[in-house]
């Protein structure tokens, strides 16, 4: 499913931690793992002096990625590594589309508060111009992560995103033997504590399982192992408090694309669950984003 997998670092602890789980997911579709550092020449400190620092920004970066390849080739893992000057966000991205990668693996923090939400990370911004998923990991969780997977999650509403995202969850699934969850959410968050009882057996609760049915169905087509659920409340806490339940192991998500600060200050589910997840958390894009 995964042939070509980049996992961009810095060299971090953030990015350290992440890299067994990285190894696991490349090793478990016996993919090549392409390790990118991106010596980071848009910061004034580095773009108003030329030569030597650049060069100093590189040689560290060679490091880094040669700790890597060498962590990788020890687990069997065939890998590569790369140094590039520029953006690191769109430095990511453009190395994605360029060179044909199937999926892009990156850490995210659980940080909160203004500076978060108007500035994001560089994994955010890479969600918002990656053309392949991206597999995002929160180095911070309290669960163990496991790849290959035993149960994947994938929320539906019946768009186009959520489309994508059933086939890629679909493929991952299928990939690793791992048992479907498909989950509706029927939002009754401006409600209160009784709107299930109101919503039960209306137009809104049977179109809520139409979707859900659905999705079922054209997960069967592929796989053995699926089961589904319609649950109510806030759409990013429903989702999260089931994959802690049932012990989902991925969370795959999909997303219309939008860019910039919008992207974080309507503070979409996506958006929150980037930050919220429990579990690794696998974001697609429609084709025409």
């Amino acid at each position: 499913m995964y042939d070509h997998i980049l996992f961009p670092t810095d060299g971090s602890d953030t990015a350290e931690s992440v890299l067994d789980y990285v190894l696991d997911v490349a090793a478990a579709h016996d993919a090549t793992l392409h390790v990118l550092h991106v010596a980071d020449t848009n910061r004034d400190s580095v773009t108003d002096v030329h030569g030597e620092i650049v060069d100093v920004l590189e040689q560290a970066g060679e490091r880094v990625v040669e700790t890597v390849v060498d962590r990788a080739t020890d687990r069997g893992v065939t890998a590569e590594g790369e140094v590039m000057q520029g953006d690191p966000s769109l430095t990511i991205a453009d190395y994605a589309a360029e060179y044909g990668m199937d999926l892009v693996v990156m850490p995210t923090h659980g940080r909160r508060g203004l500076e978060r939400v108007l500035l994001g990370s560089v994994t955010e911004r890479v969600l918002n111009a990656a053309p392949v998923p991206v597999l995002v990991v929160n180095p911070d969780g309290e669960a163990e992560y496991r790849y290959p997977c035993r149960r994947v999650l994938v929320p539906t509403d019946g768009s186009p995103g959520a489309e994508r995202a059933l086939a890629e969850g679909v493929d991952v699934a299928a990939a690793t033997g791992a048992t479907l969850h498909v989950l509706h959410v029927v939002e009754t968050g401006s409600l209160g504590p009784d709107a299930r009882s109101v919503i039960r057996d209306s137009e809104l609760d049977e179109h809520a399982h139409e979707i859900l049915d659905s999705a079922v169905e054209t997960a069967e087509e592929s796989l053995d192992s699926v089961t589904g659920s319609v649950v109510y409340g806030t759409p990013h806490r429903e989702i999260r408090a089931y994959a802690e339940s049932e012990g989902v192991d991925l969370l795959v998500l999909g997303t219309q694309g939008q860019t910039n600060f919008s992207w974080y200050a309507l503070g979409g589910v996506s958006s929150k669950l980037v930050r919220s997840s429990p579990v690794p958390l696998l974001m697609t894009r429609t084709a025409e984003d």
